[in-house]
């Protein structure tokens, strides 16, 4: 999966468990079915749910019979830790390092990571506003 596609499958695969109740091993659902939600595919959503329970926002059980489940109230995972669990878009890449010998190729690189930096800063700041029962709030 694409880094600009974790945080956004990060956040519907939140958002459905939360749609759905899921908050307990009796109540998780499975990797298709979130996954027929996206679409994607299964695997996918194993490998995202991963770091999600790394992160400690949902418990995962494998098996026919496993699924994935919250650990947290809805109202309490915000999107910017979501998007910390994945690792997510919010990190614009870098610069390339310019060419030696031009004086916008050396002051370049500088320039444009400050300004990642800044607009990594905004979407963190935004984000942390921002909670996964806000997401399902008009479902």
């Amino acid at each position: 999966m694409s880094d600009s596609q974790r945080f956004p499958v990060a956040a519907h695969t939140l958002a459905y468990l939360a749609h759905k109740g899921a908050y307990s091993r009796e109540q998780a659902v499975s990797s298709s079915v979130l996954a027929a939600s996206i679409p994607t595919n299964p695997v996918v959503i194993r490998r995202m749910t991963t770091q999600l329970a790394k992160a400690g926002l949902v418990d995962t059980c494998s098996g026919v019979s496993g699924g994935t489940w919250l650990l947290k109230p809805a109202e309490t995972i915000p999107l910017d830790q979501v998007l910390h669990a994945v690792h997510g878009c919010a990190h614009l890449g870098s610069a390339p390092p310019g060419a030696d010998g031009c004086p916008v190729g050396q002051a370049i690189p500088k320039a444009v990571l400050s300004a990642m930096k800044a607009a990594n800063a905004a979407a963190t700041e935004t984000l942390s506003k921002i909670t996964v029962a806000d997401l399902i709030r008009n479902i």
